[in-house]
């Protein structure tokens, strides 16, 4: 009996691009996900401080540099695992690290596929406005996430990717183009 092969795919793009917009397209069809931000957010809830975008940076910078880079995603490949025999395809939404890459890579090799949702820095800014997230703040932090997150590595990510998807229109266009992606992987 052939083994079933299991695709990984990690979801990165810069905050308000649209990976959890990708995520709730995808959820429809009982595909796992698994978020990087969720783990930051349960650390967050142990450590009983405030879901604030100070806290959230704080947290997870703190957590790279006691456990390293590649902390969250050595956490999460476990619970990842736990789903890959009854799942074909398994989807990781905000990976934002180089380290993070490099160990589900190391682990799931020719199975881990990185995708990325590109948007324009302003777009991204109009979207986070309204979308009332706790860790979101005023432009000042924004700017300082956008930073933050491309001190890990984000930008190398993005130029790693085998998959984009461009968002920088209206939901339904979006909404689309993951379908079409879903359709034809």
């Amino acid at each position: 009996m052939k083994a079933m092969t299991i695709s990984i795919v990690a979801v990165c793009g810069m905050p308000g691009s649209g990976k959890g917009e990708f995520s709730r397209v995808v959820e429809k069809f009982d595909i796992p996900i698994f978020s990087m931000g969720d783990m930051v957010r349960e650390e967050l809830r142990k450590r009983e401080m405030p879901e604030t975008p100070e806290n959230v940076g704080h947290v997870a910078v703190d957590l790279r540099e006691k456990f390293g880079d590649g902390v969250l995603a050595k956490r999460l490949i476990p619970h990842i695992e736990s789903q890959v025999t009854q799942n074909k395809l398994i989807i990781i939404e905000g990976i934002r690290g180089v380290a993070e890459y490099d160990a589900f890579k190391e682990h799931w090799d020719e199975n881990f596929k990185l995708l990325a949702i590109e948007s324009d820095t302003e777009i991204r800014w109009n979207r986070i406005k309204t979308r009332g997230r706790g860790d979101d703040g005023d432009r000042e932090a924004f700017d300082v996430r956008d930073t933050r997150e491309k001190s890990w590595g984000l930008e190398k990510l993005l130029s790693l990717s085998e998959i984009q998807i461009k968002n920088n229109s209206e939901i339904i266009d979006f909404e689309i183009e993951v379908q079409r992606w879903l359709d034809n992987r």
